[in-house]
This record gives structure tokens, C-alpha cells and sequence, in this order.
């Protein structure tokens, strides 16, 4: 359990927060690139507790302004574009991407603007996302190049949506198998049924319910291993999934082809995307594309219709914790559902934001099957008091080599899962379950 002091260092994300601060320190996904097209109007985004404006001028180079025009505060959402910057309409200054001021026409000294800088961010672009760094600029860290940023579009599938919770509630169901074979029952019933790849790994899940569960350190975070014993037409054996958390809030799911970030929109809002990738399949391309999205829950029906949409986020007429999340009681009396709740995506972001905005912990009751959250917990606490210390939080300035960092699965033919890891970059410190 963590005390409310404890708890609401761990979760708050503003500028003055220490978890904030260290997210800074980051670069971080804050939305899909083929969102932002040349010629569209400036975009509103929120990221950390901040307001923003994304836009991408004629040359094809997307930017992130501050909302806040660095003349006297009025909104750059409401700024004209004109091709090679945002102009705010206020007083008429005019920006690039880069936040080179381009013009101040209300004042006369012509070298006024080569004096200032416009109030903008470091951006990239890779693996079809466009990518932020909000901290200070003298401390930016090497942008991290995973395998999957160099495959082309069709074989890369993103999805984003955002859920009325903190950020850590939602990194919890990412390093909680043991949830799986039940709030997921019926979910994974199904997926023997459904020839998709993503179904057929997760299959045997449902027959252990209370996996063995393994933590390591890494310089990157943590490994995460849940162990199952399996008995099939095979024989007895172990199979282990493990999953990689990479701070400050990214995890590699076990199947080893998808990628989930999940960003701070504010204290209570998170934006989540997924990646899914595929170096053989088109995944982006349909019919392959809808039946992916279908089997998950990430069709943009589903979304909308769930309120997971920046529109439709909190609208009384969606599902919410204030009307049970539409939750089917009857088909749980019938025994047709375990949940009441449609579909794996919907199961997920009930659990987590029927908690509540940022979940008290000061009472919470972990267990055995609780080593991952624990470690997530510490992971993130460790980051930032190394911030605060004026050291490098875990995977900024060090030697990563990302293309080997990846979660997995597999048959554990040893007693050690850790033979599944393609580079065993391992801190001695061992936690086990």
C-alpha cells in the first residue's frame, strides 16, 4: 500500500510534480502522424497537464506550440496558418515549428524577433507517431529507434484511445496477468475460435488462473514473467509470457508485437496507443485491419461508443462509473457473461477507471499475484527521485540497444524464463514471487 503523500507523488503529472518532471525527461508519443496532415488548421493537444497546439507546415514538419502565445498568452489554437508558421491573431506574430519568430509586425525594430524564441518543442517523427520532449532542452535525451519504426505503414497498425483515469491505474493492467483468465473469461473462450495470431497466444491463459509470477530489473525497468503450468496434448510444461515495462510508461505485451504507451494527459485523463506490428502481415491493410480491431475492441464504433474518444470522454450518455459502465446484469444471472461488459477493451478501462480519477491506495490489499504492481510502484518512484537528485532516470543516457528490449513468450525448457530474453541486459537485484 502506499500512504496518500506517496501515492499522490506517484501520480501527479503537472509541470511541478515530480512525476511530472520526470516525464519530461522523456520523449513521448502524443499522437498518430497520419493525424496531422500539411494544410490542416491547428490542433488542440494535451499532454502532462499542459495545453498545446500541433500543426505541420508546408514543408511537411509537424510542430508542437505551447497553447500559450509567447506575446501575451492568447491561444495559438485560434493562430492563422500561412504555410511556413503559425501566426496569433492577437498582435500578429508569427512562429515556425521550431519557434523561430518569423514577423512581429506591431513592432517596428526589424531585430527585435531574432532575439526571442517562440514557445515551441522538440518533435520527431517515426513508426507512423509523432514524438515530444517537453524537458529542458539542454538535458534532451537520444531518441529511442525500436525495430518496429522501420517497417512500412501497412504492416504497422496504431490505435489510440483515452480513458478518465490516471496513467498508473492503466500501466497496472498491463503488468497484472492474473487478471487475465478471469475479468477476460470470456474473451479468451473465444479465441481458440478466431484465426488471428494476437488470439491464438493468449489462448492458454484461461487455463491457469494463478500464474507463478517472476520480476527482474533491467536498465530500462523491469521484465515482468507470469509462469503457467500447462497440461495439454504436449505433455506438462511451463510457459512463460513476459512482458518488458520501459520507462516511464511504456509496455511490450508477451506476444512480441505490440507496443503500448500509455501517456499522461493530465492527473486524471490518459491517452493510451497501441502498436501492433507484424514484419510478414499487413495488419494495416484491410480485411485484416477490421478483424484485428474487432477481436480486440479498438474499432472506431467501439470507441466512440464506449465514450474512449477525446469527443466523446465523460459524456453522460456513455458508459461511466455513474451508470455502471451500461454493465449487463442479466446475461451475468444467465451465466452468458462473466463481466456483463461487451468486450476485452471495455472490461479493461471499467476496472481501471471505476477506481476512481487517481485510486486511493492507502488501503489496497496486495498479494502474491501483485509482485509486477509493486515493482511498477518502485520503478517510478526510483525514476524520480533520481530527478530530483540531478541523476538520469532509468533508460535516459545509457546504452540501450532498443531492437533487443522486446516482450516474448514461449516453452521454459530450464528453470530460468530469463532464456526467452534476446538480450539479457539484467541488473543483479532479483525480485521473486
Amino acid at each position: 500500500m502506499l500512504n496518500h503523500e506517496t501515492n499522490q507523488r506517484l501520480c501527479r503529472v503537472g509541470p511541478d510534480d515530480a512525476m511530472g518532471q520526470t516525464m519530461r525527461r522523456y520523449w513521448l508519443p502524443f499522437m498518430s502522424a497520419a493525424d496531422l496532415a500539411t494544410g490542416d488548421e491547428p490542433r488542440g493537444v494535451e499532454l502532462l497537464g499542459e495545453r498545446f497546439v500541433a500543426w505541420r507546415d508546408d514543408g511537411g514538419r509537424a510542430g508542437l506550440f505551447h497553447e500559450s502565445c509567447l506575446h501575451r498568452g492568447a491561444s495559438m489554437r485560434l493562430a492563422r496558418a500561412e504555410g511556413d508558421g503559425l501566426r496569433c491573431i492577437y498582435h500578429g506574430w508569427k512562429f515556425a515549428v521550431d519557434g523561430t519568430v518569423i514577423d512581429t509586425p506591431n513592432v517596428a525594430d526589424p531585430n527585435f524577433k531574432t532575439r526571442i524564441k517562440g514557445r515551441t518543442f522538440p518533435v520527431r517523427e517515426a513508426g507512423g507517431l509523432l514524438w515530444a520532449y517537453l524537458g529542458p532542452r539542454e538535458q534532451e535525451p537520444a531518441f529511442p529507434h525500436w525495430p518496429w519504426m522501420d517497417l512500412p505503414d501497412e504492416k504497422r497498425l496504431i490505435t489510440r484511445h483515452v480513458e478518465e483515469c490516471n496513467f498508473v491505474q492503466v500501466i497496472e493492467g498491463l503488468v497484472d496477468s492474473s487478471h487475465l483468465g478471469l475479468l477476460h473469461m470470456n474473451g479468451l473462450q473465444k479465441s481458440g475460435e478466431v484465426d488471428l495470431g494476437f488470439a491464438q497466444k493468449v489462448n492458454s491463459m484461461q487455463r491457469n488462473l494463478a500464474p507463478r509470477l517472476d520480476v527482474q530489473e533491467t536498465d530500462f525497468g523491469f521484465y515482468y514473467a507470469a509462469l503457467r503450468e500447462i497440461d495439454d496434448a504436449q505433455g506438462r510444461h511451463t510457459e512463460a509470457r513476459v512482458a518488458a515495462f520501459v520507462a516511464p510508461c511504456c509496455v511490450l505485451n508477451p506476444n512480441g508485437d505490440i507496443a503500448t504507451f500509455v501517456v499522461p494527459l493530465d492527473d486524471g485523463r490518459t491517452s493510451f496507443i497501441h502498436v501492433f506490428w507484424s514484419e510478414s502481415l499487413e495488419l494495416n491493410r484491410d480485411p485484416l485491419r477490421s478483424r484485428h480491431l474487432e477481436f480486440i475492441g479498438l474499432t472506431p464504433e467501439v470507441l466512440d461508443g464506449f465514450g474512449l474518444t477525446d469527443e466523446t470522454l465523460g459524456r453522460a450518455d456513455r458508459p461511466n462509473p455513474r451508470n455502471n459502465f451500461h454493465q449487463d446484469r442479466e446475461a451475468m444471472r444467465r451465466g452468458e457473461s462473466w463481466s456483463g461488459l461487451p468486450g476485452l477493451i471495455e472490461e479493461d478501462v471499467a476496472a481501471s477507471v471505476s477506481a476512481g480519477a487517481v485510486r486511493d491506495r492507502a488501503h489496497e490489499t496486495l498479494s502474491i499475484a501483485d509482485v509486477g504492481i509493486t515493482r511498477l510502484y518502485r520503478t517510478l518512484l526510483s525514476c524520480a527521485e533520481a530527478v530530483e537528485q540531478g541523476k538520469l532516470p532509468l533508460g535516459i543516457g545509457r546504452d540501450v540497444d532498443w531492437s533487443r528490449v522486446q516482450g516474448t513468450h514461449g516453452v521454459v525448457r530450464s528453470d530460468d524464463w530469463r532464456e526467452l530474453i534476446p538480450a539479457r541486459r539484467l541488473a543483479e537485484t532479483k525480485e521473486t514471487a
